[in-house]
């Protein structure tokens, strides 16, 4: 993953941090040098910042096992300065699964609040609140009420929370689940408004309007994505992939990949050779190739082995997924080996368009396009 390391794996899944984390170590490192002037300071403040994001690591954790549990594999778990995020293949589709997939990450930060305050209890070392602040209370006092917060924070039912993913799992047990995420979005907008509202005229607080914002974001995106899913339900891939398309052989020069960009508009080419597919050569690759080692490189040695594809009896919300899951622009459509057609995001986006306008039109339809029609 772009400007992500992976530093580990647990219970199957791997672990990256994003880069921009270590500024967020650098910059408390920072404040607590300059309030205290103490390598111990510094040293607790760091120390502090890593154990909130170990119970963050244990909360995506959470949802990853309860996941598994439903048969759904998780990609990977990526740290950043405002949180984590779990990578599922995809969110359950029974609304009741996905309820408790969204409630294992706050379940998890329950736990380890309510351990915590049995330790603390136990050592008598528990610090009233209006004793504590950031750098102020016992260490083990105050990552307790950071998991509280934690808690809290993620109940809010607002996409892309956990609470905003419970609320439309218990609405989607009731209607159709493209409503349901439509009722829980518009929920989480008006809570996104009043944010905003209060950061800005009630408490002049930017980080409350930053929370506004996010959470507006996401909630506009989890309705655009659901409704896009439902679309691409019950299509096959076959109906909106590409057949028109430029390959390459292996022992081709990078400079005729070249030349196909400069001719159309295709970006990655698949590498067909006598055995069928075996590889797909992407623009960044073939950019950074002729750079590197200039146009006269084969195909061969700058192609990627290692890629996804697509069946074409296969969903095009399958194939969809796919794309999102790789991050890359180009699925091949294959059957027994052979390279029948390429599916892209840019097609998937105008075959939504050619549908939409299908579906708007007048009742005589052409003929040749009732294939294009999911009903």
């Amino acid at each position: 993953m772009r400007w992500s390391w992976r530093i580990g794996r647990l219970g199957g899944v791997d672990i990256f941090i994003h880069a921009t984390f270590f500024l967020l170590l650098a910059w408390v490192a920072l404040e607590h040098w300059a309030a205290a002037r103490s390598g111990a300071a510094v040293f607790e403040g760091v120390a502090f910042i890593l154990a909130i994001f170990g119970c963050v690591l244990l909360h995506e954790l959470g949802h990853a096992t309860a996941a598994r549990r439903y048969g759904i594999p998780t990609r990977d778990i990526t740290l950043y300065p405002i949180g984590g995020v779990a990578r599922l293949e995809r969110m359950p589709d029974d609304p009741l699964e996905e309820l408790w997939v969204a409630a294992a990450g706050p379940l998890v930060n329950v736990a380890i609040a309510a351990g915590l305050y049995v330790v603390l209890v136990v050592l008598n070392q528990w610090t009233p609140l209006e004793q504590m602040g950031v750098a102020r209370g016992a260490f083990l006092a105050r990552l307790l009420v950071v998991n509280v917060f934690l808690v809290l924070f993620n109940l809010i039912p607002a996409f892309p929370m956990d609470g905003g993913r419970m609320l439309r799992a218990v609405l989607a047990m009731r209607v159709e689940y493209v409503r349901a995420t439509q009722v829980a979005a518009s929920i989480g907008q008006g809570i996104a408004l009043l944010f905003g509202l209060a950061g800005l005229l009630v408490f002049n607080n930017p980080m409350l309007i930053f929370i506004a914002l996010f959470v507006w974001i996401g909630a506009a995106q989890e309705a655009s994505m659901t409704q896009m899913k439902a679309a691409l339900g019950g299509i096959p891939a076959r109906r909106a992939m590409i057949t028109e398309y430029r390959a390459l052989a292996p022992g081709d020069s990078l400079s005729r990949a070249l030349e196909y960009i400069l001719a159309g508009s295709q970006t990655d080419f698949p590498v067909v050779g006598p055995t069928g597919l075996e590889g797909i050569l992407t623009r960044s690759d073939l950019l950074a190739a002729v750079a590197r080692s200039g146009p006269q490189t084969p195909v061969v040695d700058v192609m990627q082995r290692e890629f996804e594809t697509v069946e074409p009896t296969e969903m095009l919300e399958v194939a969809f997924g796919r794309l999102e899951q790789c991050a890359c622009r180009t699925l091949p459509v294959v059957h027994d080996g052979q390279l029948l057609g390429l599916i892209t995001s840019e097609n998937v986006g105008e075959f939504l368009m050619i549908q939409s306008a299908l579906e708007t039109g007048v009742v005589g339809r052409p003929p040749r396009l009732r294939g294009l029609d999911a009903s």
